[in-house]
């Protein structure tokens, strides 16, 4: 597999931060850093189909957007019972 190396700096309170989560989920920084990233476009690219949707068809409903977060499983996090 092809790999592009980069150099990336951090605030260092954010780069212990991200080194403490990488260690939390027992991968590589490296690893932990492109997760990331994937995740931040995958975001990217559904507020992009999303506000090309509404401009097409309306803005979506409260309804329909709790609908959505039920099927897919997703929605505000549940608060910890500590």
């Amino acid at each position: 597999m092809k790999v592009d190396k980069m150099s990336i700096s951090f605030d260092s309170g954010l780069g212990d931060q991200v080194r403490d989560a990488a260690r939390k989920a027992g991968t590589g920084l490296s690893s932990w850093m492109a997760g990331a990233a994937a995740a931040r476009l995958r975001a990217e690219a559904l507020e992009e189909f999303l506000d090309t949707w509404e401009k097409k068809h309306g803005t979506l409903t409260a309804a329909e957007l709790s609908q959505a977060e039920g099927e897919l499983g997703v929605g505000a996090p549940k608060k910890s019972r500590r």
